[in-house]
């Protein structure tokens, strides 16, 4: 037990010292500028960009409709199950309610994603070809970025609408 530990104990030593020497190295890249000397680069505020995409919006209302749609047919399937009055039918009836519910919900989740995902692919294009038409050679989530590059998230949002 004592060798494991030791192992370990050196490793972490060793990964701690290798991690430290690689965020010196990567901060005195930094203040040299050397990275800077060619480089473009852009920041986009993706969060605002999200909140203001139309799809988005869409997306959300029209999950909302089918959630309503979804509870209103738990609820009836509540109701249905409830008048039964025979044990055997209601277990059945109960059982069907169960599988159709969850069959709609996994459609929803999965439309659901799958539109995100289309939304997610739309927005980071436009990004994409903003960034290459603007001649910028990199782009940053504004979030990570303490100070610096041109932030293109307005043209972003106008590209969305």
């Amino acid at each position: 037990m004592k060798t494991s530990t030791r192992k370990f104990t050196r490793k972490s030593k060793f990964l701690a010292i290798t991690a430290m020497t690689f965020a010196l190295s990567m901060n005195n890249f930094a203040i040299s500028g050397a990275w800077a000397k060619d480089s473009n680069i852009a920041v986009v505020d993706v969060q605002k960009v999200v909140e203001s995409s139309p799809e988005i919006n869409a997306l959300k209302i029209d999950g909302k409709n089918k959630l309503d749609d979804l509870a209103s047919f738990a609820e009836k399937a509540r109701a249905d199950v409830a008048k039964e009055t025979n044990a055997t039918n209601k277990k059945t009836l109960e059982d069907g309610y169960n599988k159709e519910l969850n069959v709609r919900k996994v459609a929803l989740d999965q439309e659901y994603t799958k539109k995100l995902l289309d939304i997610d692919k739309n927005i980071t294009s436009i990004i994409k070809t903003k960034a290459k038409a603007s001649g910028y050679n990199l782009v940053l989530v504004k979030s990570s970025v303490l100070d610096g590059g041109t932030d293109i998230t307005a043209d972003i949002i106008k590209e969305l609408k």
